[in-house]
């Protein structure tokens, strides 16, 4: 005898600023594939976080077929944007869905199925769209190269505290309960005052881990789109600077002493950069020419590797700027 497959509820809540030109298609994508899934009773909940264009018309008139719920708020961050959509939620799960996100077909079920199983916690396998873009190509390729235990082998696996800082996860594409979620927000601590700064997803992900296993897929998954200019690339990557120190500049996390050992290290290779001019511009030759062997030697395409070294000393300059950056919002916060 069949048994009719459990119903779950679900709020979708995205974050968004500034993204006109891509929420309309975010939320009907998502919405179709919660319909096409059968196995959710959903709502979305799309909160502008200040923005200064049409993000709001747009996401108002998008063709969701779904109950959807348009917040506008002064310009806070994502964590405050989530913050607010995680005070209204009404389903027993939740969705967090970032605006540049198109979440792809089956990973609605397949998430359902495993749910069925009592695997609550899901975080996607995000998929950079590169072609033709050389700043997609970089993201690709130091993602794969981070997690390379996921990414050489991609499989449905799980992992906790122990092994958090070795598999891909974010809240870009995060399915997990709701109060489980709330909770997890509620024990939030940054090191900065302005959480417009703060690193708003490994904490939250690490207090989840070490309660309960946090899932993996290549069948729950999402499509990334990137930035595709060098201004927009050099931002991102200071902001990336910026976050790690938050996320990362606690013992727990594996990349601490990386965290502590940039400091003295960018300090005297600038004096010496200042005492020995050429001395720069080998640093920057080698390493362009150090990340063209890396990409080689794990076997990447040859576009791959071309936009990784040429984008290696550019990267590495604008997060390490974004590290003292962080440095100071940490010290400035202590005070």
């Amino acid at each position: 005898m069949m048994t009719t497959p459990v119903t779950y509820t679900l709020t979708v809540v995205v974050p968004v600023h500034n993204e006109a030109g891509n929420i309309g298609v975010t939320l009907e994508a998502v919405a179709a594939e919660i319909i096409a899934s059968g196995r959710f009773q959903a709502d979305i909940v799309v909160v502008d976080d200040g923005s200064t264009d049409a993000t709001a018309e747009a996401a108002r008139t998008a063709r969701t077929g779904l109950p959807t719920e348009v917040i506008s708020q002064p310009n806070g961050g994502r964590m405050a944007a989530r913050r607010r959509g995680l005070t209204v939620a009404r389903g027993e799960y939740l969705l967090f869905l970032d605006s540049r996100v198109r979440i792809l077909p089956g990973s609605l079920r397949f998430a359902a199925e495993g749910l069925d199983r009592g695997d609550s916690v899901w975080t996607a396998d995000v998929r950079i769209e590169a072609t033709g873009n050389p700043y997609g190509l970089f993201w690709n390729v130091i993602t794969e190269m981070a997690w390379a235990a996921y990414f050489d082998n991609p499989r449905t696996t799980s992992f906790t505290a122990v092994d958090f800082d070795h598999y891909p996860k974010g809240t870009t594409c995060l399915l997990a309960p709701t109060a489980v979620l709330r909770a997890a927000f509620d024990s939030f601590q940054t090191a900065y005052q302005d959480e417009r700064y703060a690193n708003d997803d490994t904490p939250i992900l690490r207090w989840m881990a070490e309660r309960q296993p946090i899932h993996v897929s290549p069948e729950y998954g999402c499509r990334y789109q990137p930035r595709t200019n060098l201004r927009a690339f050099l931002r991102h990557s200071h902001h990336r600077g910026i976050v790690f120190v938050d996320g990362h500049g606690r013992r727990e996390s594996r990349f601490f002493p990386a965290v502590i050992a940039f400091y003295p290290l960018s300090v005297a290779a600038a004096a010496v950069a200042l005492k020995r001019p050429r001395f720069a511009i080998a640093g920057a030759g080698a390493s362009v020419l150090g990340a063209a062997l890396l990409a080689l030697a794990k076997g990447r395409r040859r576009d791959e590797v071309l936009a990784f070294a040429t984008l290696t000393p550019v990267y590495a300059a604008a997060h390490g700027l974004g590290m003292w950056r962080g440095l100071w919002l940490a010290i400035a916060g202590r005070r």
